[in-house]
């Protein structure tokens, strides 16, 4: 029995610990016998980037795609030629699904989507070549006119996370 509340609280962790091991049959593990357990540190998750072209440009600011087990997270990818909306759209469309199926992934595997209009003048005609392109159940997403537009005067730029 602990009697009072500060005993309590300094023996509170090393009580939950030992219920989780309990619990989980963790506790008779060596640390070599925990890394071939799921979720051991030999099975753990770890940052890869990945560049189109294979090669990191000389000082990169960012990184177009970043996987993290089997998350994929793709940069903000712009337009950056002289046309409307829908080829914008279409090209930046395009970009996404090149990317995402360069580290095993698709566009039905997309879980979350950001789109950045230069206008919201520009909504139905960018949904007009958006709808379909993410499958019958796409990913959740969030779109929004950028205030000061759009870098390298793209009419719109879109990033995603995704499964593999």
């Amino acid at each position: 029995m602990i009697p009072n509340r500060r005993d309590f609280i300094s023996k509170a962790p090393a009580v939950a610990v030992v219920a989780a091991s309990a619990a989980t049959g963790a506790a008779a593990l060596t640390d070599s016998e925990q890394q071939d357990q799921p979720g051991g540190s030999r099975h753990r998750p770890h940052k890869e980037t990945h560049w189109p072209g294979g090669e990191p440009p000389d000082n990169p600011l960012f990184s177009p795609i970043v996987t993290f087990g089997d998350l994929v997270f793709i940069s903000g990818i712009g337009a950056h030629f002289e046309g409307d909306i829908t080829a914008h759209t279409d090209h930046v469309l395009n970009e996404v699904e090149r990317y995402l199926e360069a580290v095993g992934s698709s566009m039905e595997k997309v879980l979350k989507v950001n789109v950045y209009l230069n206008s919201l003048d520009d909504y139905d005609a960018m949904n007009a070549v958006f709808l379909g392109r993410f499958g019958d159940r796409p990913g959740v997403r969030t779109t929004i006119a950028a205030a000061a537009g759009i870098p390298g005067d793209s009419l719109v730029e879109i990033d995603c996370i995704a499964c593999r």
